[in-house]
């Protein structure tokens, strides 16, 4: 399971870099300040919670459940929180945006949210 961290937490750190420039680069010029900053927000997360991955998947020893279950909920949580947002906010610029995408960023966030309760959980508790 460390091996599955560390390979999409490689991944989402490769993507937000290429989504970071993308946004500064080609979409500045195509979106208003605000959905600007909504797409820098999904890029930010999306960072953060890589390194995260990376750092967890190099420290954690064992393939508990509990290591498995906070592995998962930062991986969902990346996807549906700042994908959701990229799709948002680049369908809200062509003036069709995908509506369906509104209630996912908010459930991604409570999947980016579970996994430090559950991080916080076992440096706690084991």
């Amino acid at each position: 399971m460390n091996q599955i961290a560390l390979i999409f937490g490689a991944i989402f750190g490769l993507l937000a870099i290429i989504f970071g420039a993308f946004g500064a680069h080609l979409l500045k010029k195509k979106l208003t300040q605000e959905q600007l900053q909504s797409f820098e927000t999904g890029v930010k997360y999306q960072m953060y919670h890589a390194i995260i991955l990376v750092v967890l998947g190099f420290n954690f020893k064992d393939n508990s459940s509990l290591n498995t279950s906070i592995f998962y909920a930062f991986i969902i949580g990346i996807i549906l929180f700042s994908f959701s947002i990229y799709g948002l906010v680049i369908s809200s610029s062509k003036n069709k945006k995908i509506k369906i995408l509104g209630p996912i960023t908010p459930l991604g966030g409570l999947f980016l949210v579970l996994g430090w309760l559950l991080l916080l959980y076992k440096f706690i508790v084991i």
